[in-house]
């Protein structure tokens, strides 16, 4: 029984409402960290991405993330091209990373075409080399700081591929909202730590550096138990030489069941 535990999860609390149901439905105490926040570039961003449409010519647009959705479509509202904006996603075939992305997108007005069943850049290669796209071209708008992995995948598969950037990473900057997390780490009532990417990774170690040297730290939360979202964010974990699970299903319900299955064995 998972009853009276204890489990953060490194998202703000809205964008952590779905973990949140399932920790009280399992009588989990959550506690959300808002670990990052994103930097737009800018209303430069809608004007990129539609020029780099009409030259590009993509065959495909591939959306990693709800997030990238979000700011694109925020940002062609308030420049006053969001019609132009959905006209020119609806022109290409759409790829969603997975449930969240695709909810995003079909809220905007958008179909989306193909949705891999492994949720992550492996998952979007696996799609495209079953759907043969050799030779055609695809376009990604997402963050600043994500890997060059799918690149690199869908070029060894013969598909060219354009990365716009949207946004750039950095450590939230508010960390008052971790005054709880700090208190209940402190007298070791933390029982588990989601990790939901591998900038949340670096988001939390910066954040909690303040506090705590990275020994230090690392000691106390190889203690608890915790959750690699995926294979990136667990990854980046151990470059800080911290061990993790990571969730076969990479959502937060995967995650969430994976902590769950550590905390009740």
């Amino acid at each position: 029984m998972l009853d009276g535990k204890t489990i953060a999860i490194t998202r703000s609390k809205d964008d952590a409402k779905e973990f949140i149901e399932l920790a009280q439905q399992n009588n989990v105490v959550p506690v959300p960290l808002p670990t990052i926040e994103l930097v737009s570039k800018g209303e430069k961003i809608v004007e990129e991405f539609l020029y780099s449409i009409k030259n590009y010519d993509p065959d495909y647009s591939v959306f990693m993330s709800s997030k990238a959705v979000k700011l694109l479509f925020d940002t062609a509202r308030q420049v006053g091209k969001f019609q132009q904006l959905q006209l020119a996603i609806a022109n290409t075939m759409v790829m969603s990373v997975g449930p969240k992305t695709t909810s995003s997108l079909t809220n905007e007005g958008i179909k989306v075409n193909y949705q891999p069943t492994t949720y992550s850049s492996v998952g979007v290669g696996e799609e495209f080399t079953k759907i043969h796209a050799v030779g055609k071209k695809v376009i990604v708008p997402r963050s600043g700081a994500s890997t060059p992995f799918l690149k690199e995948l869908l070029n060894k598969i013969g598909i060219d591929v354009l990365e716009i950037h949207l946004y750039d990473v950095c450590a939230f900057k508010d960390t008052s909202q971790w005054n709880e997390f700090r208190t209940l780490f402190s007298k070791s009532n933390i029982d588990g730590v989601i990790f939901t990417s591998a900038s949340s990774v670096r988001g939390f170690f910066e954040i909690m550096s303040k506090d705590l040297d990275r020994e230090t730290l690392v000691d106390r939360l190889s203690t608890i138990s915790i959750v690699a979202i995926g294979p990136f964010t667990a990854d980046e974990l151990k470059k800080f030489e911290l061990k993790n699970t990571v969730s076969e299903v990479h959502t937060v319900v995967g995650a969430f069941d994976t902590m769950k299955n550590m905390l009740t064995t």
